[in-house]
């Protein structure tokens, strides 16, 4: 199953032409400082949430970009709303990783 979602998301991706799309995660992410953001991958990574993430979910999500210690504070939550968006929110980052993986040159 896992299979055929990494390659609906990449026949998405393809169909809009890899064009930029902005969003609070694409926003977070090139505000983070990282040094392997890039407009391409922080869009890719946008296009996965925008198709796995509800916009809610997005703007819990982007606040990871900035503070990690809120991610792992909602990891160990035992509240079951937290324990769900952090089931969704893997499962989004899973895909992204998988999709939107930088290519060695």
């Amino acid at each position: 199953m896992r299979i055929f979602l990494v390659m609906g998301a990449v026949a998405t991706l393809a169909a809009c032409g890899g064009g930029r799309v902005s969003g609070d995660i694409s926003a977070a992410c090139m505000n983070a400082g990282r040094v392997a953001a890039s407009p391409q991958l922080c869009s890719c990574v946008q296009q996965v949430a925008n198709q796995s993430l509800s916009d809610r979910d997005q703007a819990r999500a982007a606040a990871f970009f900035a503070d990690p210690q809120r991610a792992q504070d909602i990891r160990q939550s035992d509240n079951r709303s937290d324990e769900a968006f952090w089931l969704r929110y893997r499962a989004f980052a899973d895909l992204a990783t998988q999709v939107c993986r930088p290519v060695a040159v």
